[in-house]
């Protein structure tokens, strides 16, 4: 299993043999440094820490957790623990290692896990699609209304129901996406098509 930290920097296109122009997210991957490894013997689980970015001060406890190990703006963990055969994968990693995107490859293809741009509080139009009321026939003031919310009984809104609110700002995973192109020396990766976040998202990148 490969894994790494990105930063979503920009999107832009590149050009196959052929001609074709191909959409691409363009990814600062890394370098990414092993904190913690956890064990199912010690911790319950199996997962490895890393940690990526920089940041100018942390508390106390969090420097106690790096010890030294730097002041890393983000930390995430990955688990290896879904499957039993995965779990024997972090004997070949260790405290201290450093990943960078030379490990992954031109034509593989990735799971990313980002958080999606926020679009405040938004109707059910936007928000879950809604075709709306009529624009004529007698139709005032409520053509974006959801319609109704409920029957006469239970006398409350059931739970779930698709209505108007905060939209946006959710963890969204997206599965097969392609790596197009890799520049080591950068850390850089160009992913196929959109992917979530604006600038600057963190995103999780694993194979």
């Amino acid at each position: 299993m490969k894994f790494i930290l990105a930063k979503k920097l920009n999107m832009s296109q590149i050009f196959d043999e052929k001609g074709k122009v191909i959409p691409v997210t363009i990814l600062e991957a890394g370098p990414v440094k092993i904190i913690q490894i956890r064990t199912k013997e010690k911790d319950g689980y199996a997962a490895i820490q890393i940690g990526f970015g920089k940041k100018k001060n942390i508390s106390k406890p969090l420097k106690g957790h790096l010890k030294n190990a730097g002041n890393f703006r983000w930390i995430r963990e990955f688990r290896f623990d879904k499957k039993p055969i995965e779990s024997s994968i972090i004997e070949g990693y260790k405290v201290g290692e450093v990943i960078k995107a030379d490990i992954f490859a031109e034509g593989d293809k990735v799971k990313i896990t980002g958080k999606s741009r926020g679009k405040g509080f938004q109707g059910v139009v936007k928000r879950h699609g809604f075709h709306g009321k009529d624009a004529t026939h007698g139709v005032k003031h409520a053509h974006r209304q959801p319609g109704s919310i409920g029957a006469t009984t239970p006398q409350h809104v059931i739970k779930g129901k698709k209505m108007a609110g905060r939209t946006g700002g959710e963890n969204v995973t997206v599965k097969k996406v392609k790596v197009i192109k890799v520049e080591p020396e950068k850390n850089f990766l160009y992913l196929k098509g959109a992917i979530p976040g604006k600038r600057g998202t963190l995103i999780e990148i694993s194979s």
